[in-house]
This record gives C-alpha cells, structure tokens and sequence, in this order.
C-alpha cells in the first residue's frame, strides 16, 4: 500500500501527532509521501515582517491565500525553509529515513501561473491581479517513484515551479492530491477537525463515509470554508487514480492509524459520479 499523508498547516494541527504512526509503518515496509501546509505559520512570519496575509474567496465559496509578491518570499522561506526541515528532522529522529523536497525541486510539481484571481468581495465580483499562485500541469512521479523505490519518505511542500520560470504558490491539498492519483494511493488528509460534519458544531453530526453519488452531494453540501477546498482535492485525487480519501483529526491519538482504520471520512471512488 502506498500512503499519501498530507498533515495541515492550521495552528491547531499538531504534526508530531503522525510521527509514530508514520515510524511503525514505514518499519513495516509501507510507502509513505508526506505533504505539508504551513498557513498558521506563514501568518505569523508575515505578522513578524509587519505585513498582512490576505485570504479571499472565489464565487464558488471557496477560500484561499492571494499571494502577492513579498507574500510569496515569505511563503517559500516558511515552507520549503523552516516547515519542511523541522518535519525531516523529526521524521529522521524517529527512525524515517526522510528528504525534504519543494515542488520547485527536480521540476517535482510545474504548470501555469495564475496571474489575476477572480473573487467575491462584499457580495460584487472582483478580478485581483499580481497573483503567485499555479496550477500543476505536470508532474515528475519518477522522482518520488525513485525515492520510494530507495526505502525513502519524501516529505513534500509548496511551492511548484510555473512555466514562466518563477516559483509559486500552490495550495498543499492540492498538493497532495496531485501525488495521490498517479501512485494510486490511499490520500490521507489530517486536519484540525475530525472529518466531515453535517453540522460542524454537533459532533455526533460526522459524515462517516461516502460512497454513492448521493452520499457525495451530502458532503458538498457540509463542506464549507477551507473544507470545500479539500474536497475538491479529494475529488481530483479519486477521479486521477487514489484508492480513497480519509479526512480525519490530526490530533487524535495515533491520528494515522485512527484514519487507516475507519476514523474521520472516508471518500470512496463509487461517491463520484
């Protein structure tokens, strides 16, 4: 089985939960790519520079990072920088033999650049423009394929590489399912909530599984916020080849394992129609 384990960057989202459980399988012989976001902590280094993040949401509802020019310098020393060698060295301290890669690294993640936006502000839309942010186009999976072959956990940030020759922003989720589909692997998504809620204040209220298209709608119709982002995610994941989808709680105890074994939401590809 190969795992694509995608830990969120919220600051609620605590990694060294995931560790343990990535040690145990990783002696057990399993492949594991780990992606990783970074949001909480890009704010706080844009706060320390005295600069402001800036979220936006698109007309579909969906709510994402607008990633200006020094943004985006920010965005790479906090992600490909500090993030990602503090989670190698945790990994390599817990017996993984891990290495650190950006998206930019051998051409891993690379595709068109988003210069202009569209959003929603105050009810009008708008077009905002100077934008780091790209869409992956392509992907070098022999680079990971030659990694894993090696007995190596590649653990994998933002940003990618654009055609226009600069690096830019890509959301992790994005990330991840990109990954996912191509090494038809079980996506897990690890997040600061526990899955899919019908009602995100009622916690008897989790969306257990989707199976059918039915079910699918169901979780369209929950998902909100950043959630909505994810599974778009999990959708391009299952529609490219992954197995399945898990969105779970990245604090639970053995938070890998929980959703291995049934915890969080479990998206299958029978829910897409």
């Amino acid at each position: 089985m190969t795992i694509v384990l995608k830990i969120g960057g919220a600051k609620a989202v605590n990694p060294e939960g995931a560790i343990d459980d990535i040690s145990q399988l990783y002696a057990q012989g399993e492949s594991i790519v780990v992606v990783h976001g970074g949001s909480t902590a890009i704010d706080e280094n844009l706060d320390k520079m005295g600069l402001s993040p800036k979220y936006v949401e698109t007309p579909g509802g969906v709510v994402g990072r607008f990633t200006d020019s020094a943004t985006m310098e920010v965005f790479t020393m906090t992600m490909a920088g500090s993030l990602n060698t503090n989670l190698v060295v945790l990994l390599q301290n817990s017996n993984v033999n891990s290495v650190g890669l950006s998206g930019v690294d051998g051409r891993l993640l690379s595709g068109p650049r988003k210069d202009s936006i569209r959003v929603l502000e105050n009810g009008k839309k708008k077009i905002l423009r100077g934008d780091h942010s790209g869409v992956i186009s392509d992907i070098n999976i022999g680079l990971i394929q030659l990694l894993l072959s090696n007995k190596y956990v590649p653990v994998i940030s933002p940003p990618m590489m654009a055609n226009d020759g600069t690096a830019v922003n890509i959301d992790a989720d994005r990330v991840a399912s990109a990954l996912a589909g191509p090494l038809n692997a079980t996506l897990v998504s690890l997040t600061d909530v526990s899955g899919i809620y019908r009602d995100i204040s009622d916690s008897n209220s989790l969306i257990k599984h989707a199976k059918t298209p039915d079910q699918h709608e169901i979780l369209q119709q929950a998902a909100e916020g950043f959630m909505k982002r994810k599974l778009m995610a999990a959708d391009d994941a299952i529609q490219n080849g992954a197995k399945k989808v898990i969105i779970a709680g990245a604090n639970e105890s053995n938070p890998l394992l929980s959703a291995l074994s049934g915890g969080g939401t479990h998206i299958y590809p029978g829910a897409l129609p």
